[in-house]
C-alpha cells in the first residue's frame, strides 16, 4: 500500500515514520537517501528501504526490484537497508 491509499501522504519523515508504525506498517519503501541523517531510527520496530538509483523514475528504480525482494524476505525489524545499482 502506498502512503497516497493509507491517507499519510504530504506527512513529513518524522509524522509520516510515526502515522506509519502506528497504523501497522511493517517497513517503509522510500527513495528518500537523508531519513537516516534526519531521523532518530534507533527505538524503531518499522523497517526502512531506501531505493538508491540515478534518479527517481521507474525506469531507474526497476532493476532494484530483485534486490527489493530479497531485502523483504531477510529484512530485521527496525532495520534500515540501502538498496543501490
Amino acid at each position: 500500500m502506498n502512503a497516497r491509499f493509507a491517507d499519510l501522504a504530504g506527512l513529513k519523515n518524522g509524522q509520516l515514520l510515526d502515522a506509519a508504525e502506528a497504523a501497522g506498517f511493517d517497513i517503509l519503501l522510500t527513495v528518500d537517501r537523508n531519513i537516516p541523517s534526519q531521523q532518530n531510527l534507533r527505538h524503531r520496530n518499522l523497517s526502512i528501504l531506501i531505493l538508491s538509483a540515478p534518479t527517481n523514475r521507474l525506469r531507474d528504480l526497476l532493476p532494484l526490484v530483485p534486490a527489493v525482494k530479497a531485502a523483504l524476505a531477510s529484512i530485521e525489524s527496525g532495520a534500515v537497508v540501502n538498496i543501490r545499482l
